[in-house]
């Protein structure tokens, strides 16, 4: 099992899905189903991050250089906020997490902002300037 695992996922995933269901507990490749469950939370907590740091990126640009406001932007930040709502919808637990993730996503939006903008890093604050309810809500786009 394990050497199916390391040369075709695919397979490997389909036959632990028959064992699992013929309930062939003693064939199952524990391990590895394991890690791929682990990855898979990780995955989605990563999305979130992600997700939030393109949403917060375009906030803080849209902010910071509000003569260079488009509709891209503004299409950008609604589609964000979308798959976020989407995710924790698909991912309730997800929303323990939305804080803490902010605080990580912060950073790396402001780091990308400096690179997409040609600002200087302390035009933007150190902190997160937006409350977790305005990032996600809809009508808000920061003055």
């Amino acid at each position: 099992m394990t050497t199916l695992y390391n040369t075709d996922v695919y397979a490997w995933t389909q036959q632990q899905v028959k064992l699992l269901r013929a309930e062939e507990w003693d064939k199952i490749d524990w391990q590895n189903i394991t890690e791929e469950i682990d990855a898979l939370g990780a995955s989605q907590r990563n999305e979130l991050r992600n997700r939030l740091k393109i949403l917060l990126l375009h906030l803080l640009k849209w902010q910071f250089q509000p003569e260079h406001q488009s509709n891209s932007w503004r299409a950008s930040i609604d589609e964000q906020r979308s798959s976020i709502a989407d995710l924790l919808e698909d991912n309730p637990s997800l929303h323990r997490l939305l804080n803490e993730s902010v605080a990580i996503a912060h950073p790396r939006a402001v780091r990308d902002a400096v690179k997409q903008t040609g600002l200087p890093k302390p035009t933007f604050p150190a902190d997160c300037p937006y409350a977790l309810d305005k990032i996600l809500d809809e009508d808000f786009y920061p003055a």
